[in-house]
């Protein structure tokens, strides 16, 4: 499922705060995307863009395996801020792996707006 803002009528608090932290790992990290998953618990992972000569992930990718690694059995919602308009198969795959299809997953862009909102399917 894809909308567009207008699709959208009011972000619930938790979705602007995992917004908030992708936004924040981006700028203080100087990555190109920064992301936040937030699990069955609550809890919250955020990671930006991993670029090593060895090992490329996107952010989103990251948080997914931060909150594997930590335990996590499925997410309730993810978030990229990015300059992309949509977001990646492979970060959806991933989100879906842990989530399960219908995870949303909110693409936002650089200042914080969200641009679409994206079941993991």
């Amino acid at each position: 499922m894809l909308g567009g803002m207008s699709d959208i009528v009011e972000l619930d608090p938790e979705d602007k705060k995992i917004i908030t932290l992708a936004r924040s790992a981006r700028a203080r990290n100087g990555v190109a995307e920064g992301a936040a998953v937030r699990d069955e618990t609550g809890r919250t992972y955020v990671a930006g863009t991993v670029a090593l000569e060895s090992l490329r992930l996107s952010a989103l990718r990251t948080a997914v395996a931060m909150a594997v690694a930590s335990g996590a059995k499925s997410l309730e919602a993810a978030a990229v801020v990015t300059e992309a308009e949509q977001p990646a198969e492979a970060d959806l795959a991933a989100v879906r792996d842990l989530g399960g299809a219908g995870t949303p997953v909110l693409l936002a862009g650089p200042d914080g707006t969200l641009r679409v909102s994206v079941e993991a399917r």
